[in-house]
């Protein structure tokens, strides 16, 4: 498993919407990027900056942050914890 740095998490995306409210499913080139996820690893933080997130938080993100990493055929995010917006 990935273990991240410092202020680091490894978030696992939520799946994107397939399918409307209305019941319109929506097409793969369509769907937007996920901002929503589980965090499943989190760093031990900084000196100045503890880390506040812990394993199994349910997370927002910004819309473009992190890195994108595939392990095992699944789609990870490796983002800092400033990234995060908020803990659901």
């Amino acid at each position: 498993m990935i273990r991240p740095l410092a202020d680091r998490v490894l978030v696992e995306p939520k799946e994107a919407e397939t399918k409307t409210a209305a019941g319109i499913y929506i097409p793969d080139t369509a769907k937007e990027k996920p901002q929503q996820g589980k965090v499943i690893a989190v760093g031990p933080g900084k000196k100045d900056e503890p880390m506040e997130l812990k394993v199994g938080d349910e997370v927002l993100y910004g819309k473009y942050a992190g890195t994108e990493v595939t392990l095992e055929d699944k789609k990870y995010l490796i983002v800092k914890q400033s990234d995060v917006l908020a803990v659901l």
